[in-house]
């Protein structure tokens, strides 16, 4: 069978609330989605879809590759299960291996046993050497190879095994040189856009860009510019997912991408420093066309154009004595929101109460998580253009 034609089961993970539009990214890609589970999009690709899902998944974290999936009631059976995997085939004689362990509602639940054994399987079954007792250590592997992360997921006293074909999560695109006090991950940045309905040539703006996140994803997106392009990934240096396939996904990605288009999005920061950050992050993106900053405060907004979309992630106001000038940052912004009748705004809060001080009630509030704070996107949808 060739290369491209054997497929594997994956899995896409994601934050809290944003499965479905991984799903939905996977699907637009031509990739079948087997079924969506809590953080977790499966779906079923070849080596060229894995190498597509990492280079073009704006919103997802990971990609993870599912090697074994079997009951593991006690260590032998664990043992058993991980060292049947054929892991010289997957990742050649010796390579650098890492093992991450967790563990719910299983007899198994101490995370450094399950490391330590489930080491201990893939280095004997790269050695070839026969099981030996659990209680002695993994025998010497020069790990001189390419690494790759091992994940042993345990649920109901059910292992599944997954390789992470991704390396440094897929937020990292490379284009960053320097962000704010609380950067907002680029994943959900790009989440941020995709839910606010918008497209171009409607205006877009972030009058609180930080260093640029939201624009330059909306950039991207617009530009259909894939956005793990100028990065390398985990997998490619196994010899289960060839380089040939993440080379011919990269010129699929290149000839895909839309040259010379005609619309601006807009950023602005009280801050010049923060904007003239955001004015080089753009820069390493190759949207320095697309994506525009300045330094001017909030007051200084005024709008071009009609049906625009104004995406922001203002301060939360969590630090003692910050809530009220947040609260007051928030009635400016309903002042700003009730000029522009024909505009749709969205700000994603830590503050639940957020409508209250902006004003109005939201259209729709969607609850997701930025980093380990719990966040509303309270979403006011405008009129959509005719």
């Amino acid at each position: 069978m060739a290369m491209g034609e054997i497929r594997y089961l994956c899995a896409a993970t994601a934050s809290f609330g944003l499965e479905a539009l991984v799903r939905d990214e996977l699907a637009a890609m031509g990739i079948a989605v087997a079924s969506t589970e809590d953080r977790h999009v499966l779906f079923e690709g070849n080596a060229r879809e894995i190498a597509r899902s990492n280079l073009c998944l704006r919103t997802a974290d990971r990609v993870l590759l599912r090697v074994a999936d079997f009951p593991a009631p006690d260590f032998d059976a664990l043992y058993q299960g991980v060292r049947s995997v054929r892991w010289r085939e997957m990742l050649g004689s010796s390579p650098s291996v890492t093992v991450n362990a967790r563990s719910a509602k299983s007899r198994l639940s101490a995370v450094p046993s399950l490391q330590a054994v489930t080491k201990k399987a893939i280095v004997d079954a790269l050695l070839g050497r026969a099981a030996g007792s659990l209680p002695g250590g993994a025998a010497r592997l020069e790990e001189t190879g390419p690494r790759c992360d091992v994940e042993v997921a345990l649920h109901a006293d059910r292992a599944t095994v997954s390789l992470d074909t991704t390396g440094p999560g897929l937020h990292k695109r490379g284009y960053r040189r320097g962000a704010g006090a609380a950067p907002l991950r680029e994943t959900l940045a790009a989440a941020l856009v995709i839910l606010s309905r918008w497209e171009p040539p409607r205006p877009f703006v972030d009058p609180l860009c930080g260093s640029g996140t939201i624009p330059i994803e909306a950039a991207l997106l617009a530009a259909n510019a894939a956005p793990g392009i100028g990065r390398s990934f985990a997998a490619e240096s196994w010899p289960l997912l060839p380089g040939t396939a993440w080379a011919e996904e990269r010129d699929r990605a290149r000839e895909a991408a839309r040259r010379g288009l005609q619309v601006r999005v807009l950023g602005s920061d009280r801050d010049p420093r923060m904007a003239a950050l955001a004015e080089q992050n753009a820069r390493a993106a190759g949207m320095a066309g697309i994506a525009h900053f300045r330094a001017a405060p909030l007051s200084a907004f005024r709008p071009e154009g009609d049906y625009g979309c104004i995406v922001c992630n203002p301060p939360y106001g969590e630090r003692l004595g910050d809530a009220g000038r947040a609260e007051a940052l928030y009635r400016e912004m309903g002042e700003l929101y009730r000029r522009l009748p024909t505009w749709s705004f969205f700000a994603l809060s830590a503050r639940e109460d957020f409508p209250r001080y902006f004003g109005a009630r939201a259209s729709r509030n969607r609850k997701l998580y930025n980093g380990n704070i719990r966040c509303w996107y309270h979403q006011y949808f405008g009129p959509l253009p005719r």
